[in-house]
């Protein structure tokens, strides 16, 4: 989505691996990373790409790392589906690194296109009209519909044609739907502060939400040959909400290097750590 320091019992970092060139024994794997902010890290040490506040400890940075892979990666942060076949400012279309001897893709797209960011923007924006209510829920659900859900539905076409596009233009890849990790408390319950000004009653309906971008996602992959990656279950008791040494996403105001409600080095780690188990999965559905 658009533009968040490991502590102890936080997944292990390996070393950044933008330029490795070893391979698995049999061949070398290339490895292409697409996607907005949360694959491309902004402000996490050490940020390689100015124009797409790219680290070189996001989570495509730590799989290429693990897994002795050759990766190109152009995550970029802001991006939408869009912006895999047009160009993202001066950042080329995301689509133009993939070919036909790439052996692995990885994508973490859609936060942008359903506007999360705006939407938590708006969220903080009416929480003193009623801070112990759902101020945010009751503002997108005024119509008569939920225009967050809607916003859902209407990107779940745009996620399939860019797998299929992927698949066009890499035959022979693995192409892994990397989801969001878990931003909120998943019981509910809140943290309302100077820090995180979201109305009590919103937490749950943000986390409602999360939930159902990354059920679209996840259907999506299914549905197009691809392999869903789920990094919500995993980072579940490290939202914005917890203490800054179990906190694996940041608060409005960052205390760790990352983008306001945004993984930290360790939320990328946690990302990491789920990617590279999925990839260890044996089966793959084309």
């Amino acid at each position: 989505m658009a533009a968040a320091l490991i502590t102890a019992g936080a997944v292990a970092v390996a070393a950044p691996a933008e330029a490795t060139t070893a391979t698995d024994g049999r061949h070398r794997v290339d490895y292409v990373a697409l996607g907005d902010s949360y694959a491309s890290a902004p402000l996490v040490p050490d940020q390689v790409d100015p124009t797409c506040l790219r680290s070189s400890h996001n989570y495509p940075s730590l799989v290429a790392g693990w897994t002795a892979a050759t990766l190109t990666d152009v995550s970029c942060s802001g991006a939408t589906t869009a912006d895999m076949t047009a160009a993202q400012g001066t950042a080329p279309a995301q689509f133009a690194a993939l070919g036909r001897d790439t052996d692995l893709v990885t994508v973490t797209i859609g936060g942008n296109d359903i506007g999360f960011s705006t939407v938590l923007g708006t969220c903080a924006q009416v929480t003193a009209t009623d801070p112990a209510g759902a101020p945010c829920r009751t503002h997108f659900t005024s119509t008569g519909s939920d225009t967050v859900t809607d916003s859902i539905a209407r990107t779940a076409p745009k996620v399939a044609q860019v797998l299929r596009g992927i698949h066009h233009r890499a035959p022979h890849a693995r192409v892994v739907v990397v989801g969001y990790p878990d931003l909120f408390p998943d019981d509910g319950v809140g943290c309302t502060s100077a820090k995180v000004p979201l109305a009590a009653g919103d937490f749950s309906y943000l986390r409602d939400k999360e939930k159902e971008l990354n059920a679209m996602l996840a259907r999506q992959a299914r549905r197009n040959g691809a392999r869903y990656v789920d990094t919500y279950a995993p980072t579940v008791g490290h939202d914005l909400c917890r203490p800054a040494a179990n906190r694996w996403i940041e608060t409005f105001a960052p205390d760790s290097p990352a983008a306001p409600v945004h993984p930290n080095a360790a939320g990328e780690s946690a990302m990491a750590g789920a990617v590279e188990r999925g990839l260890s999965r044996p089966t793959w559905h084309r």
